[in-house]
C-alpha cells in the first residue's frame, strides 16, 4: 500500500457565489513604490483591492446595485471567505457589504459615433 500523499486538481473550474455574495480576485500586495521604495508589511486591518469575477444573481437582479462583473473594487477581507479553486488562491468570496468602494474612471468616451 502507497503511503505517499496524493496531490488533488480541484475539479472544479468556476464559482457561482448564492445570496448577496461576489467573488474578488485580490490584486497583488504591492511592496514597493514606482520610485524604487520598499514598503514595510502593515499589521493593521487591511483593505485589499481586486476585480470582480463573479457576481450572484440575487446582486445581478438588483437594479439598485452597481457593482458589475470586472469592476475593480475596494473590499474589507476580515470577513472574506478565501477560495482554493486556483493555483495562487487568490480568490475571495465576499458580502456585498463588505465591499467598502467601486472604481471609476472620470472622462471616459463612449462608444457614440462622430458626427
Amino acid at each position: 500500500m502507497s503511503t505517499q500523499p496524493v496531490k488533488r486538481r480541484s475539479d472544479y473550474d468556476l464559482i457561482e457565489p448564492i445570496g448577496k455574495r461576489i467573488v474578488i480576485r485580490k490584486d497583488d500586495n504591492k511592496r514597493q513604490t514606482k520610485s524604487g521604495i520598499v514598503l514595510p508589511d502593515s499589521h493593521e486591518i487591511p483593505v485589499i483591492t481586486g476585480r470582480v469575477i463573479a457576481i450572484s444573481k440575487a446582486i445581478e437582479n438588483d437594479e439598485d446595485q452597481t457593482v458589475r462583473q470586472y469592476d475593480k473594487v475596494l473590499f474589507d477581507p476580515r470577513e472574506a471567505i478565501p477560495v482554493e479553486l486556483e493555483h495562487d488562491n487568490r480568490l475571495f468570496v465576499v458580502a456585498i457589504e463588505r465591499v467598502l468602494a467601486i472604481f471609476r474612471r472620470t472622462g471616459e468616451k463612449t462608444s457614440e459615433p462622430a458626427e
